[in-house]
């Protein structure tokens, strides 16, 4: 029976935390697959260019679904925020010119969650009356869009801030290899361009457009899945530097 010291036994109860977050990330991203489906405003995404009549009949014809789908958002999309912690955790393993990058990352995650959760909130109040003008139901569903969609800063501020901190890690075996400051970089690029929807109402910049919703939900979702791989990696690896079991 192996006996852990203290220092080993605080070091194997950290690892075991941040693995139960990480393999808690697969369940909450299908739970989040499913209610993103559920929304019948994703597929298709709707246009900028519905008059008000058709967003007050969308919003009268699916007020059961539009709730429950929001419900949901604001029940689990909150709980995406301990993965990405867990990459900052991670960060703060590099060198320590890294923390700052750590910390102002961790800042840049809350700012992207709460504009989300208030995404959610102006869904869930346009379809709390349907039966209100069509035309103010149409005001908060641009604000619902556009504070989905537009609103980029902070992301492409998170993914440039882990480029910088892969890239300072210059140690001989670092946390993250340095593709993943690359690929973080290319994320970032990928889905800058969706600020525009704030301007454009047709195209692939406007909020429905193959830019602003395909190409901005697609790399940040395949960018999660590429993380798990990354961080369960690191999680090994910690554990062989800690002399711990995994």
């Amino acid at each position: 029976m192996q006996v852990l010291t203290e220092k080993e036994e605080s070091a194997f109860s950290a690892l075991r935390a941040q693995q139960v977050i990480l393999w808690s990330a697969p369940v909450l991203a299908l739970v989040l697959l499913v209610l993103f489906a559920a929304f019948p405003g994703f597929f298709p995404p709707m246009s900028p260019d519905m008059s008000a009549a058709e967003v007050g009949a969308f919003y009268r014809d699916n007020t059961a679904l539009i709730q429950l789908s929001m419900v949901g958002f604001n029940l689990f999309g909150i709980l995406i925020v301990p993965f990405f912690v867990l990459i900052m955790v991670q960060m703060q393993r590099m060198r320590s010119e890294s923390h700052i990058y750590a910390f102002s990352y961790l800042t840049a995650v809350v700012a992207g969650a709460t504009l989300f959760a208030l995404s959610n909130v102006l869904f869930a109040v346009a379809a709390f009356r349907p039966d209100r003008g069509d035309e103010l139901i149409q005001v908060l569903n641009d604000l619902a869009w556009i504070f989905f969609i537009a609103p980029i800063g902070m992301l492409v501020a998170q993914f440039v801030l882990l480029a910088l901190a892969v890239y300072a890690d210059d140690r001989g075996a670092p946390v993250f290899p340095r593709w993943v400051g690359h690929y973080a970089l290319l994320t970032a690029l990928a889905m800058a361009p969706s600020a525009g929807a704030a301007v454009y109402r047709d195209g692939p910049l406007a909020w429905d457009g193959l830019v602003s919703f395909w190409l901005r939900n697609g790399a940040f979702a395949l960018f999660a899945v590429v993380m798990f791989f990354v961080l369960r990696a690191a999680l090994r690896h910690q554990a062989e530097q800690d002399g711990v079991p995994s």
